[in-house]
């Protein structure tokens, strides 16, 4: 697996991470969500220069134009709900993609709240054979939960090729990805990486819960 860290380059990007991150900024919800959609849409343009383009001739009002444009048949997947700021900004690039949801939520299996599980309930895709896919979800712990979507997607076709973006990945993460895709036809785009997780698989230093820092606690 391909792996893009974009904190190892400079760019605007860093400033939209380092707000999402930061305790004395991302209370404003609709600012943390929208750094989120901005992170996404930097992301978006990197991973579009990787498509299959090919030269088309466009009508002008005073001639032909020939452009390079994309013959790639895009789908925009992400995680309820924590990735729905992230897939608003991937789709406010590729604004022609089709779109692909899955709920999926971790929970804890004992009272410590040390030992996650990751359940899926809901799956709403067009078909994905041929496609290219991309997988995107804020934060990447364990990588469980990406797997589990990644393995549901399947059961609706099987994507040409897959790119997977986040925007925080814990270490034990990516080395969870990059043993489910040891080849280097997938790539992993990150925003950064971070070295920890805690006791309760949480990102260290990462930013917390990022489903509720843009929606809102939950019970």
């Amino acid at each position: 697996m391909k792996i893009v860290n974009f904190a190892e380059t400079n760019s605007v990007l860093n400033q939209y991470v380092a707000e999402i991150r930061d305790v004395a900024v991302q209370g404003d919800r609709m600012r943390f969500r929208r750094n989120i959609e901005r992170i996404g849409e930097i992301m978006a343009y990197e991973m579009s220069k990787e498509l299959t383009y090919s030269v088309k001739q466009v009508q002008t009002p005073l001639g032909i134009a020939p452009v390079s444009t994309s013959d790639n048949d895009v789908v925009i997947a992400t995680v309820f709900r924590a990735g729905l700021p992230l897939h608003t900004g991937f789709l406010n690039v590729f604004d022609r993609a089709g779109n692909a949801f899955v709920s999926a939520y971790r929970y804890y299996k004992d009272k410590e709240c040390r030992v996650v599980d990751v359940h899926i309930e809901y799956i709403a895709t067009p078909d994905l054979t041929n496609k290219t896919l991309m997988l995107v979800d804020p934060m990447l712990a364990t990588g469980e939960s990406m797997e589990l979507a990644w393995r549901g997607f399947l059961t609706k076709g099987i994507p040409a090729k897959l790119q997977i973006a986040c925007v925080i990945a814990s270490q034990q993460g990516v080395d969870h990805l990059a043993k489910l895709f040891p080849d280097d036809e997938v790539t992993l785009w990150c925003a950064a990486i971070d070295p920890d997780m805690n006791e309760h698989s949480y990102i260290v230093p990462g930013l917390g819960d990022a489903g509720d820092l843009a929606f809102g606690d939950k019970i």
